[in-house]
């Protein structure tokens, strides 16, 4: 029991002593965790949502807006009769009106300013495999009374591409960001062996291991990096917040995309073995120039 309170004074003391640098390198660790986890939540959403596409890609059929009602029929029994076709749900334009009025909720004169009679009605399309998405299209495309079909392909394809970009840049971000927060980590670690210089030399020739000498750092590191990480853990359960806020409100395209609590706890506490196992990195590195290994 007198080593853990030895080992938690000496720690105590060391965080104090180095206090600026201590500060520095729990920020900067926070920083970069926020911006490694919010990356992972990033990825997690997009699972998420291909997911769901792979499993329901839907395609709309947009009808002309003088469309007749032998036409309408026409479309419905084609889609009746298509084994490529999972199932179809036929959106007149009032129903057209309401989705409308749910996107731009938002822009009350954009409402005011639109009827159901200049929205066009829709049939919205469930192919029975994702890949069948562009064989159902251009088989409708040409039917009377169809103006367009439209496939979520492109914007999905869009979606990927940025996303992966963002992954790239932020993920090269949060490896320099870790990288300094190691080196500061470090240079602390140092600083505070350097001033106790003395007092682990008289430790050592009375019989005290390496180690014995290494835990209060360690110690120090991995509260450093722990603190930072607690940080980011709460900056990424405020991403989550923003982020299912912005699907919450955003148009039909981005309902697939979701994050629950259980991911961002799951980020969380893989975040906060990283800042720990990053504290204790740093004080090993930094305790290496005074001590043999």
């Amino acid at each position: 029991m007198s080593r853990l309170a030895y080992f938690v004074r000496e720690t105590l003391i060391s965080l104090r002593r180095n206090l600026l640098m201590t500060l520095a390198g729990i920020i900067t660790v926070a920083v970069s965790l926020a911006l490694f986890g919010g990356i992972r939540l990033v990825q997690t959403v997009v699972d998420h949502g291909t997911s769901k596409w792979k499993d329901g890609v839907e395609l709309e059929i947009f009808m002309d807006l003088e469309a007749g009602e032998k036409q309408i029929e026409e479309v419905r029994r084609q889609l009746e009769a298509d084994e490529d076709v999972r199932r179809f749900r036929f959106l007149t334009k009032e129903d057209a009106y309401n989705e409308f009025k749910r996107i731009f909720r938002d822009e009350p004169e954009l409402i005011e300013s639109m009827t159901p009679d200049a929205l066009p009605t829709s049939f919205r399309v469930a192919p029975t495999e994702a890949e069948l998405t562009e064989q159902v299209k251009r088989r409708f495309e040409s039917v009377s009374g169809v103006d367009e079909v439209i496939t979520p392909q492109e914007q999905i394809e869009k979606i990927l591409d940025i996303t992966r970009w963002i992954n790239y840049v932020f993920t090269a971000m949060a490896v320099v960001l870790l990288a300094s927060s190691v080196f500061l980590i470090v240079n602390t670690i140092r600083l505070a062996t350097f001033a106790r210089r003395r007092e682990i030399e008289v430790m050592k020739l009375v019989g005290a291991s390496n180690w014995f000498v290494r835990i209060p750092f360690m110690a120090e590191g991995l509260v450093q990096g722990a603190i930072g990480a607690g940080f980011a853990f709460g900056l990424i359960f405020l991403l989550k917040v923003v982020v299912a806020d912005f699907v919450e409100g955003a148009s039909r395209l981005w309902q697939g995309f979701y994050v629950t609590n259980a991911d961002v706890i799951g980020i969380g506490l893989f975040v906060l073995v990283i800042g720990g196992g990053v504290g204790v990195l740093g004080s090993i590195i930094g305790l290496r120039r005074f001590l043999d290994a």
